[in-house]
């Protein structure tokens, strides 16, 4: 393992376009941002795109997709100082005092830390596992690797609902600028004491989770809940660049939340697309500084990166003891420990520089595993592989020899070391996805449900399905109709009333005479005309009064109308019928793979014969696909242009690999069972995002072209330049509208544009 892996970047690092101000002209973020990454106009993504490239460079800490947010929703200065240049005001930021347990502190969140009488003003810009079982040189006991909060030793989860788990976080002291930053003297007391933070100046705590639930979130969603709950004030202060109260229309939690994810999925596409930087899980670096790196030739330069890779790709060889080999096992090495075991690396260790060793150390171990391997497997017979993301930097498994060992996607964690303690017949704690299901049994998919039953009215929902689409028919439950079976009639006539709130139901659809068929298996009304944009899964409720002529039908809206997949909808609809159903080739006028191409047949592929979540979720056996794609084992050109669609929709992100395992059956799983065969499995996970309606859209398509809709915002002023009385009453009135019933002022240097568009 070795090599020069890591391309100079030959522009700018801002790519050479102007970069924006958070608080300029044009608020970086915007309403659309919140519908996620795929709903924001190419200009509006390039103007963050700018911005964050610039925010990467200027920072020493690999920048999270977290603190990438905080950057443009909290105003980074780029001009040295920091937050401190924006009118935050640190009173906002959560106090905490730690102690014996502390409370979660995810990456992103801003914090005052009680320090005697030295506060700590300090960004979270990293967040790792801190087991102290890590060696010096790195290794550490297999189950470490992927045990859950916790785990007090090897197939022992632990009891109790509130699991504990020692973690080291990484606090940027420089993030606030000079007003709030610690001198020399005091930081370096603080090291010495080691009360607070340790020599490196790191925090090193044992959190307290509520529950395993929480322990188990990624790190986006424990910082959205870190934002809705201890640091409420701050999200919702008027004093950022633009609120996301503004964003999303209102303060109630169900839409900051969703609003959060959109623009977490915003900024993270952004920072993958950049062509100035790389991406390790959730954070960024320029690619200029990784090529640095590599050329250096001291402490943890490329030298040291091409020994780590070497170490880890031998770590399992066995040892020849003259006549005889040593027994092989699995390595586990964690790259943050080992990273010290290099002579002269203590000083680059310390403070933020931690966090950019140990991401350029993971992107120089993936990248000798792409070029160098076959999925993970070396010419040397070890199998390499990613087996935990967060514990001690990342811990990395090596296995030799690794041809018997299935590989899915090696950069991928699995938590082999976990599971390898685990009894035959326990399931791993640590899942990708909630479920663990064989091949989808669809006998009970899009069934319906009987609300009311009161001997004069029944109630009855179920999804729409494609067969009653193309069909034109409804399933009715037998208590709807008991009444009819007296009349002696097998194909009695009823009238249909159609509803669908929010759109405009053609006449002939609004009222139509259907028939009951009490002869089928199951009661069904048969000659339905359904309107134009309904679609399998859509959510049917029906109301028949007992003795009466007259059945209705409606739907239900939803609160805001979502895009799922490329489906957009204001109404209530089944998730799984929508995945299963209303996939390419089929429609209302039938149900065919012919003429698809590639990418087309892969996404119906994975929909219809792929492992179904409740909520939607699929996912497929990636060895199958050919075969079911084409009912036959394919030719290879056509198996060749399967694969390359599918590597196509993993790099936009349409499709997810996944891993999981096969049993003695044949039938796949996920996640992975102990003990069997694993499998790469080809996800599907629909996206569920907001449609944003551009503000003054009068038509039911819902945008007036060109006229763009932007919120109220903060907007700093030029030197000598005042706000008006008008602008700082508009403010205080925005002020209320966030929850401050006396209103603020505008604070020194700035003025507040009001919500107005944009266009024609």
């Amino acid at each position: 393992m070795g090599g020069d892996l890591y391309e100079s970047a030959t522009d700018s690092e801002s790519g050479g376009t102007e970069v924006s101000d958070p608080y300029g002209e044009r608020a970086l973020l915007t309403p659309a941002m919140t519908a996620g990454h795929d709903a924001v106009p190419e200009q509006e993504r390039e103007r963050l795109r700018s911005y964050l490239q610039a925010v990467v460079a200027a920072r020493r800490a690999p920048v999270h997709t977290a603190v990438a947010f905080n950057a443009a929703y909290f105003g980074y200065d780029l001009g040295g100082e920091g937050y401190g240049a924006s009118p935050l005001r640190p009173e906002d930021f959560p106090v905490i005092t730690l102690g014996e347990c502390a409370p979660v502190l995810p990456v992103g969140a801003m914090v005052c830390v009680t320090s005697g009488s030295d506060p700590l003003f300090a960004e979270i810009v990293y967040r790792e596992g801190a087991h102290p079982e890590a060696s010096v040189h790195g290794d550490v006991p297999a189950w470490v690797s992927g045990a859950p909060a916790g785990a007090e030793g090897p197939g022992e989860p632990g009891e109790g609902a509130a699991p504990r788990r020692r973690e080291l976080l990484v606090p940027d002291l420089d993030a606030f600028g000079p007003a709030l930053r610690l001198s020399p003297t005091q930081l370096h007391r603080l090291r010495t004491r080691q009360r607070w933070i340790n020599a490196d100046g790191h925090l090193v705590v044992d959190v307290c989770y509520p529950s395993q639930k929480a322990a188990r979130r990624d790190e986006l969603s424990a910082y959205a809940d870190h934002l809705l709950s201890t640091a409420q004030d701050q999200l919702l202060s008027p004093f950022v660049p633009v609120s996301l109260a503004e964003l999303v229309g209102g303060t109630r939690d169900e839409d900051l939340r969703a609003g959060l994810a959109g623009i977490f999925d915003t900024i993270r596409g952004v920072l993958d697309s950049s062509e100035l930087l790389r991406t390790w899980g959730q954070y960024a670096l320029t690619r200029t500084s990784l090529a640095e790196c590599w050329r250096d030739t001291g402490p943890l330069g490329g030298d040291d990166l091409r020994s780590l890779a070497a170490a880890v790709e031998h770590a399992a060889v066995p040892v020849k003891r003259r006549y005889i080999h040593t027994s092989a096992h699995p390595v586990y090495i964690a790259v943050g420990p080992r990273l010290r075991a290099f002579p002269g690396a203590a000083d680059l260790l310390t403070g933020t520089g931690y966090a950019a060793a140990v991401c350029r150390a993971n992107m120089a171990l993936a990248d000798v595993v792409q070029r160098d391997s076959e999925q993970g497997l070396f010419a040397s017979g070890s199998l390499i592989t990613l087996d935990d993301a967060f514990e001690s930097g990342g811990v990395w498994r090596s296995h030799h020899p690794g041809a018997p060992e299935p590989s899915g996607d090696p950069l991928i964690p699995a938590g082999r070391g976990w599971a390898s303690t685990l009894p035959p017949e326990a399931e791993p704690c640590v899942e990708l996805e909630p479920v663990d299901l064989p091949l989808a049994d669809d006998t009970s998919l899009g069934s319906g449900e009987l609300l009311r039953s009161d001997g004069t009215d029944v109630v009855w929902r179920a999804p729409l399905r494609l067969a009653h689409l193309i069909n034109g028919w409804f399933p009715l439950p037998p208590e709807a109709v008991r009444d009819l079976y007296r009349s002696h009639d097998r194909y009695p006539i009823l009238r249909l009333e159609l509803g669908h709130p929010g759109q405009t139901v053609d006449e002939k659809e609004a009222e139509q005479d259907v028939t009951v068929e009490l002869g089928h298996e199951a009661p069904r009304l048969t000659g339905v005309v359904w309107p134009l944009d309904f679609f399998p899964g859509l959510m049917i409720e029906v109301h028949r009064r007992l003795g009466g002529a007259t059945i209705r039908m409606t739907t239900t809206l939803l609160r805001e109308r979502v895009l799922i997949g490329d489906r957009e909808t204001g109404h209530c609809y089944d998730p799984r019928v929508l995945t299963r159903e209303d996939v390419p080739g089929s429609d209302r006028h039938g149900d065919s793979a012919a003429g698809l191409g590639p990418r087309q047949l892969v996404m119906r592929t994975v929909r219809r014969c792929g492992l179904l979540t409740l909520d939607g979720h699929a996912l497929m056996d990636r060895a199958a696909l050919p075969t079911a794609a084409y009912g036959h084992r394919p030719a290879r050109a056509q198996a060749a242009s399967l694969e390359s669609a599918v590597m196509e929709l993993f790099a936009e992100r349409v499709l997810e690999p996944a891993l999981g395992s096969r049993d003695a059956l044949g039938r796949p799983h996920h996640p992975a069972r102990d003990g069997q065969p694993v499998i790469a499995l080809i996800g599907y996970r629909p996206l569920e995002r907001r449609v944003i309606c551009p503000w003054g859209s009068t038509d039911e398509g819902g945008a007036l072209l060109g006229v763009q809709f932007v919120p109220g915002h903060l907007r700093r002023l030029r030197p000598g330049c005042f706000p008006s009385e008008v602008q700082r009453a508009a403010f205080r009135d925005y002020c209320r509208r966030l929850g401050k019933a006396d209103g603020w002022e505008l604070p020194y240097g700035y003025t507040f544009v009001t919500e107005h568009t944009r266009g024609h």
